[in-house]
């Protein structure tokens, strides 16, 4: 059986609100992990949802630029395709348009996947980079102060599709998957890696999640046709931050929180 974990889920009115308490999570970790141990590592993911938060981070009106201590965090990637810094569909190439190119990130601190590289070849390498920044021995896997995790609308997660063969590896730190229904190669962290965080935490926005998170928290578990279950932190804690037309179906949440935007919605669930 798996591990019990507690999910709570937070509701906001619309998906802008959702981004900028991503952001406001993801400047919170690193703030906390530096004053820890002087550092702070975050693995982030691509896909259309975070682009709001990076932009929001970059933002002048926002404290972000001058309260996050960006020379002290290391910033990593979840997955990645299999293309070119430049080219359009690279995750890293979005995130150094919209954030890093205007935040005082020193060039040293961006560990980014090579997604221009034969698949199997970026994945090792990536492998050995965690290795040696995390300096990890052995089976040792790396521990992220924050992984921030999308979900797809056929509940893939990272670049865990439905029915890979990634699903199924548990002793690689990273892999290339290959996604025959998309006919590509990607790059991703393996969903024990991403477990082992800190903390994790899904931002999911829209209707055309609505049904498929619905399934991933409360329906039967079948992670293979629904990778996202596969994501099981072993502190037994797990994040969602959510707008209403996607936790339309969950059950409804009704712990009050207050933001300074106001007071929204937390629910949990036992899965």
């Amino acid at each position: 059986m798996p591990r019990p974990v507690t999910v709570t889920y937070k509701v906001w009115s619309s998906p802008a609100e959702v981004a900028l308490a991503s952001a406001r999570l993801l400047a919170a970790r690193v703030e906390q992990a530096v004053a820890t141990r002087g550092i702070a590592r975050i693995a982030i993911s691509g896909g259309s949802t975070p682009q709001a938060t990076f932009k929001l981070l970059a933002d002048p009106s926002q404290p972000f630029l001058t309260t996050v201590p960006w020379d002290k965090l290391q910033l990593f990637w979840v997955d990645e395709r299999c293309v070119a810094p430049d080219h359009p569909e690279s995750n890293y190439g979005v995130c150094r348009d919209l954030l890093l190119s205007k935040v005082p990130i020193p060039e040293a601190n961006v560990f980014r996947m090579e997604g221009e590289l034969d698949p199997e070849q970026a994945a090792s390498r990536y492998e050995s980079l965690l290795r040696n920044t995390m300096k990890l021995e052995g089976a040792e896997s790396p521990v992220f102060d924050l992984v921030a995790l999308g979900m797809g609308p056929d509940g893939h997660t990272a670049s865990l599709f439905p029915n890979t063969a990634g699903l199924d590896e548990l002793n690689r730190l990273v892999i290339a998957n290959h996604v025959p229904q998309k006919d590509t190669w990607r790059i991703s962290l393996t969903w024990p890696v991403i477990n082992q965080a800190t903390e994790v935490a899904f931002e999911i926005e829209g209707p055309s999640k609505t049904d498929i998170l619905a399934e991933v928290l409360t329906g039967p578990r079948d992670p293979e046709r629904l990778p996202s279950q596969l994501i099981r932190p072993s502190n037994g804690k797990l994040l969602f931050l959510l707008d209403e037309a996607a936790a339309a179906k969950l059950p409804k949440a009704s712990e009050v929180f207050t933001t300074p935007d106001g007071s929204n919605k937390v629910g949990t669930l036992e899965i």
